[in-house]
């Protein structure tokens, strides 16, 4: 009997000194786990914070077919268009048996637009 592997999903985040910084990110991963718990879900941080990027990656590298990468930035800034590809390429090129697939920022969907407008607007008094 063949047992397949898992699909990985690294959710890429910025990092911060604070580690409070992190609970609205570890709340997405919860909900994405409780969503898919098929999948192997991990944060990884551009910066200080663990697990960095190529940290995550290893990881699921070895148990996964193939692993998604989702930036959780609001838009495609130099972080996502010049550091998270150059990171990519070495993952990939230390894993080549494992296919990195790379999403456009969580900050570019329409519903996750949707949803910042409609908290936005909820801030305002009035009927809407």
């Amino acid at each position: 009997m063949t047992t397949q592997r898992p699909e990985g999903l690294i959710l890429f985040a910025h990092g911060a000194r604070d580690p409070r910084w992190a609970a609205p990110f570890e709340a997405i991963a919860e909900r994405v786990r409780a969503a898919r718990p098929q999948a192997l879900v991990r944060l990884a941080y551009l910066e200080l914070m663990a697990p960095s990027l190529p940290e995550a990656g290893a990881e699921l590298a070895r148990h996964c077919a193939r692993v998604q990468v989702l930036p959780l930035f609001l838009g495609a800034g130099g972080h996502v268009r010049q550091d998270l590809p150059r990171l990519l390429d070495a993952l990939r090129a230390a894993h080549p048996g494992t296919p990195f697939e790379l999403h456009p920022p969580v900050g570019e969907h329409g519903p996750v637009l949707a949803a910042i407008a409609a908290a936005a607007a909820a801030t305002l008094g009035g009927a809407a």
